[in-house]
């Protein structure tokens, strides 16, 4: 079975602020009583905190729905209920985070122990000393605490590797990896041996090091989702430098031209900006018979091929002699030191630009909604609006008295009348239900 888990949706859901309390003093040595309830504390919010221990989302393969808890209660003689404590999830790094609603993307976590706010916890609601004025100098008014933020979140990994091994299937990816550094990859003498991404460190004798990752086999049509597909290729957006390896073994001493094009073509179609990073094309298994006459080919067709606006550098090796192999590794390291560390956050920017202009701007939402329920009754919806009656206390006149206040300054009651309800007509938020009158 495949344990390697790259993709996965979670829920999220903030805590809940805590209800402000009404209460008053009444002590005997306290001479100026009144209205003495506190506040509700604030509910815990969900974060997503980078670990390096980890290299899956295979601890979310079983567990998706994560709850904060909610804020402590106001209580009397003004305190403050506790706040929650914050839910920390623990993912690995290269994850990037999207809002499935929306498609943005919300965060990508690259840095060690960095954190992303992804549910933020309601406050709490303000207790019933916030609302004493010179008129109503003990009022039974609080509200209850604000509902917290709930999200479908989707994680995706991309491993931060500086070097990407790419190629067809079985060209020699994973026992250049198990040569070259401490990993161990699956081998075998057929395609498709590896179906998850290899890493592995590359330790250099001049001190140097690197990163490089073994990537699954590409097909054609592999942008497309075909084969191991999209599985591949969005693990090479963070790679600094590819090693595209070509099999030289091939009876047919074409093949190997044929399929370094379809590579590079599957590549484009995928992100044009992955052609864009520097290349060294390794002529793989030269220990064969056929091998040295298809380099001599290889290189024939790639001088008559006039669609390159440059020659690629070929750097012939055996994985199994060690033939090439730590001049490759050396001439890697170069050209490491040569490129620039690849802004992914930029990458990212454009793609949530992308996403931004499809998704709807919660500015132009309007304050509230108005339908109408087949037995006859108006029904009230809206973010803001839902969200106010969510933090009214409806226990007490007088706080249900100021949502209505409220609901007249959102212009709710207008806009009723223009729709056409009549006096004694019953309105609904939610589960609640009340009779208007003109």
């Amino acid at each position: 079975m495949n344990m390697f888990v790259d993709q996965i949706k979670i829920e999220v859901h903030a805590g809940k602020g805590g209800d402000g309390m009404v209460a008053f003093r009444r002590e005997k040595y306290v001479p100026n009583g009144g209205p003495a309830g506190g506040d509700g504390g604030r509910g815990g919010s969900i974060i997503l905190k980078v670990d390096e221990g980890l290299r899956t989302l295979m601890d979310f393969r079983y567990h998706r729905i994560f709850k904060a808890k909610n804020g402590g209660n106001g209580m009397s003689k003004q305190m403050t209920g506790p706040s929650a404590e914050d839910t920390i999830i623990a993912v690995p790094q290269g994850t990037t985070v999207r809002d499935l609603d929306t498609g943005e993307i919300i965060g990508d976590l690259v840095e060690k122990d960095q954190e992303l706010v992804v549910a933020k916890g309601g406050r709490g609601g303000r207790g019933n000393i916030h609302f004493a004025s010179a008129k109503n100098p003990a009022p039974e008014i609080a509200e209850n605490g604000e509902p917290g933020e709930d999200h479908y979140l989707e994680l995706e990994l991309k491993m931060l590797a500086d070097v990407g091994l790419i190629g067809f299937p079985s060209v020699g990816k994973s026992t250049l990896l198990s040569v070259v550094t401490g990993a161990k990859p699956k081998i075998a003498a057929y395609e498709f041996t590896t179906l998850t991404p290899n890493l592995g460190m590359v330790m250099l004798p001049d001190g140097r090091d690197f990163a490089m990752a073994d990537m699954p086999g590409l097909i054609e049509g592999a942008s497309k989702g075909i084969g191991l597909g999209l599985k591949f290729l969005r693990h090479i957006e963070r790679t600094r430098v590819l090693l595209h390896l070509v099999d030289m073994s091939s009876e047919d001493p074409h093949q190997a031209i044929e399929r370094y094009r379809q590579i590079n073509k599957e590549l484009a179609n995928y992100d044009p900006e992955l052609l864009k990073r520097p290349q060294i094309v390794v002529a793989t298994k030269m220990d064969l018979p056929n091998s040295a006459d298809n380099l001599a080919a290889f290189k024939a067709d790639l001088v008559a091929d006039k669609t390159l606006e440059k020659q690629p550098e070929i750097f012939p090796i055996s994985a199994v002699t060690h033939q090439g192999v730590q001049q490759l590794m050396q001439l890697t390291a170069d050209l490491l030191d040569k490129t620039p560390a690849f802004d992914s956050e930029s990458h990212d920017k454009e793609l949530v630009a992308e996403y931004r202009a499809a998704a709807p701007d919660k500015k132009d939402e309007a304050d509230f909604t108005i339908t109408k329920d087949e037995d006859g009754t108006w029904v009230l919806g809206g973010e803001k609006l839902i969200r106010l009656f969510k933090m009214t206390d409806l226990t007490h006149e007088e706080s249900q008295l100021r949502f209505a206040r409220q609901l007249r300054h959102m212009g709710v009651d207008d806009a009723l009348r223009a729709k056409g309800v009549q006096d004694g007509d019953l309105v609904r938020i939610e589960k609640f239900v009340f009779e208007f009158i003109q």
